[in-house]
């Protein structure tokens, strides 16, 4: 019980130590956990064991990322990028498998062990991609989306590999074309089910949870239908990852989508830590250091011949050569499936152990390079093409504009979520200009998607109150509904700027001298103001003259709402749902090349069945509110849609068909 407990610690401690370190260096976190599993791994300190426990868990952290991913996509939005994942990623494994192989026999070694090999080479890790590429932004760009379609059909391509590596392992020397067949129809009916089951079980299914109003339980079915779509396609031969991205591509377009990434998401953080340690504990030092001139040479080759075929099969793919290039450098790292294929092979001594095993470290250092590489593909794909920068990308502009807007008269909006996004309409519509801050990632994206001037970041963090410009802020709203943490906000302000006006939101007057304390200028209870409202609207009814009801509103908020606090409560008190009321919601669709809607109005997509609000329609990083119904859409606009989550993935459906 000791050591299992020490090796945890250990654990814990050296991930604080070095994630804190890289966050000071500026460098990814994903860097950090790599370095703690190469120093803490059983080929160098081997303080903590690569075992079968550890394996699962870290899978188990892919998975729960995967899960996420897929709850910022629909079914829609995959089924427009069918194309690129059956066809630009069917070439690139094709080509780099084919490549590789080809090498590979000349190296000596046998046809159909060169097969696999050229597709252990062809992998490329899905959750240091993905995690590097979210992190950075870069996953809804041209080279980002790309690269997401190669790693799907990737984790697809596995099984016939790991089956024909399986068949070899056994002592076949021909490959067993049914037990493939078998395999990939396995897999298939695997997704048809997932499928199926997020379509017409899912919302019923959280429907009736949330109604519940039981926060465990909420958490448990969101790990029990994560887990269970991964376990299904693991069954299948498939990975875990694929079944949770499926899962929770069907939960994209519910209403419940934000609450179950929020409670996901400590579960993936945690676990991701785990399976980039895992990374780390792969890489041999003792051959590193005895081979390091092969492995070299392996690496040095690897990257760039991967970078190289995957830029020419996506130049069909895209316009822009500068994009491709920056798609193939994304994807030319190796991948856990890649490590998995060489030691099936290697164990059964299929492959020489002087080419394998160096190519195998090869494979783990250049995951353990990934943050390196990715960080500067566009850097590096700008030197190959000997392109110079242009004058700013469209997220450069957007930053530009929100910094000049920091320097002004402004309002700060801690919290952008639908009471912070209709304070913003209001402000916009009377002229005020506005910085929102906000730290969920999906609606930063959305949000700065329809040209709102958003900052992703902790609103008590006094750096970004600075940056947002607090110093010339006219007012600052809070509009979470967590009175501790408006209170952590209000003590950063009012260590900045005494003197500033804070309005502060809270659900009801519980805390309301704790929040006054904290410096809140003034205080709105939801729940007593509610009342107000209904109150003045049955004033008027029974015809009390408008400046007597103006007075007596006066007059209760003057007096702090005392005489709205003698109330009755019943016996078991639940909580407002919101969910069924209130489900609208704001989203983004990028119209793609070659949709149909590429030439058509916007009256013509209502013609289709659309029963949604246009809010705007954003082109070439400007953006036009309320456009009228015979607005021409062109390709690349991102079109800003409002409206019930049916309606949205209906709306979705027409823009993105081909």
């Amino acid at each position: 019980m000791t050591a299992p407990l020490s090796q945890v610690l250990l654990l814990l401690a050296g991930s604080v130590f070095l994630v804190t370190l890289a966050r000071r260096l500026g460098l990814p976190t994903t860097l950090a956990y790599l370095v703690l599993g190469l120093l803490l791994g059983p080929h160098a300190l081997g303080v903590v064991s690569d075992s079968g426990t550890t394996r699962l868990l870290a899978e188990l952290g892919v998975a729960f990322l995967l899960f996420t991913l897929g709850l910022e996509f629909s079914l829609p939005r995959m089924l427009a990028m069918r194309g690129e994942v059956f066809g630009l990623g069917a070439l690139q494994v094709a080509a780099t498998a084919g490549v590789c192989a080809l090498i590979a026999h000349q190296l000596g070694v046998g046809w159909l062990p060169a097969i696999v090999l050229g597709g252990a080479v062809s992998m490329s890790s899905t959750a240091i991609l993905l995690h590097q590429l979210t992190e950075r932004a870069e996953l809804n760009r041209t080279h980002g989306r790309l690269a997401f379609s190669m790693l799907l059909f990737q984790d697809l391509a596995f099984v016939p590999f790991l089956a024909l590596a399986a068949a070899l392992a056994e002592g076949a020397d021909h490959f067993n074309l049914s037990q493939s067949l078998v395999a990939v129809l396995g897999g298939v009916l695997a997704i048809v089910a997932v499928l199926a089951a997020g379509r017409w079980l899912l919302r019923p299914l959280f429907h009736e949870i949330a109604h519940s109003r039981l926060r465990e339980l909420f958490t448990l079915t969101v790990l029990l239908v994560a887990l269970g779509s991964a376990w299904v396609s693991y069954v299948a031969g498939l990975s875990f990852a694929l079944g949770a991205f499926l899962s929770g591509m069907m939960l994209a377009e519910t209403e419940y989508r934000h609450q179950i990434e929020a409670v996901i998401r400590p579960f993936r953080d945690i676990l991701l830590g785990l399976f980039f340690i895992s990374v780390g504990m792969l890489l041999d030092l003792h051959l590193l250091v005895r081979e390091l001139p092969l492995i070299s040479l392996l690496l040095v080759t690897m990257v760039p011949l991967k970078a190289v075929i995957a830029a020419l099969t996506a130049r069909p793919f895209t316009s822009s050569r500068f994009k491709a290039l920056r798609t193939g450098i994304v994807i030319s790292i190796g991948g856990e499936f890649g490590v998995a294929l060489c030691t099936i092979l290697l164990e059964a001594g299929l492959v020489p152990e002087k080419l394998g095993e160096p190519l195998v470290v090869a494979i783990v250092l250049s995951m353990l390079l990934s943050p390196l590489i990715l960080n500067n593909n566009k850097r590096v794909a700008r030197a190959l093409l000997r392109e110079h920068a242009p004058v700013a990308t469209a997220s450069e502009r957007e930053d530009a504009a929100t910094g000049r807007i920091a320097l002004r008269e402004h309002v700060i909006l801690c919290g952008f979520g639908r009471v912070g996004q209709n304070v913003a309409r209001v402000l916009e519509s009377q002229g005020f200009e506005y910085i929102a801050l906000d730290l969920d990632p999906a609606r930063i994206r959305a949000a700065r998607q329809a040209g709102d001037p958003v900052m992703y970041g902790d609103s008590s963090d006094e750096e970004l109150l600075a940056k947002a410009g607090l110093a010339a802020a006219s007012t600052v709203v809070i509009s979470f509904s967590d009175p501790a943490t408006s209170i952590g906000i209000l003590r950063s302000v009012r260590r900045l700027r005494p003197e500033v006006p804070v309005l502060v939101r809270t659900a009801d007057d519980a805390r309301l001298k704790e929040l006054q304390d904290a410096g809140a200028t003034d205080v709105v209870p939801e729940t007593f103001e509610a009342s107000l409202m209904l109150v003045s609207h049955v004033l008027m009814l029974l015809h009390v003259p408008v400046p007597r009801v103006v007075r007596t509103l006066g007059d209760i908020r003057s007096n702090r709402y005392t005489v709205l606090r003698n109330i009755v409560r019943r016996g078991d008190p639940r909580p407002v749902d919101e969910l069924s009321d209130h489900r609208e919601e704001l989203k983004s669709v990028v119209v793609p090349p070659g949709a149909w809607a590429v030439g058509r109005t916007l009256g013509d997509v209502r013609g289709r069945g659309v029963e949604v609000t246009f809010t705007g329609v954003r082109r070439q990083g400007i953006l036009g509110r309320e456009p009228a119904e015979g607005t021409v859409l062109h390709e690349g606009d991102i079109v800003v849609i409002y409206g019930q989550p049916e309606e949205l993935e209906r709306a979705e459906s027409v823009l993105l068909a081909g």
